[in-house]
């Protein structure tokens, strides 16, 4: 029984820390966004006028737990895909869903090898 409230505070600790870097992580993007967004000199032409605004990623090419736009991305047992690193992370403490909380059938991962080939190809067209 100890064994297992160890383990369940460290799987709520690992979850917390997650979460928080989750967060910071779309302050950050929310910041960058405010930031390109407001000019000084709002009188002459804003350089977004000159030039179009750098297009947001799709929304399946961000991880859900990094928040980040993914490089090396796997598909999970919930069918959903993440950043390598992130999820094995995840695992190492859990075996339940990031998104839904519910217990993975299997802790195995496969590489996401067309979303990884979209996501260089919306790169590169940037």
């Amino acid at each position: 029984a100890a064994g297992e409230e160890a383990e369940s505070a460290a799987a709520l600790e690992e979850s917390a820390r997650l979460q928080d870097e989750k967060r910071a992580a779309e302050e950050r993007r929310a910041a960058e966004e405010q930031a390109r967004g407001a000019r000084p000199n709002a009188g002459e032409p804003s350089e977004s006028a000159a030039s179009p605004a750098p297009e947001e990623p799709p929304d399946d090419f961000i991880c859900p737990i990094t928040t980040e736009i993914m490089s090396d991305p796997v598909v999970a047992a919930d069918g959903q895909s993440y950043e390598r690193s992130a999820i094995e992370r995840w695992l190492s403490t859990k075996s339940t869903s990031p998104l839904t909380s519910a217990e993975l059938e299997s802790k195995g991962l496969f590489p996401n090898h067309s979303l990884r080939r979209m996501i260089r190809l919306w790169q590169e067209q940037r």
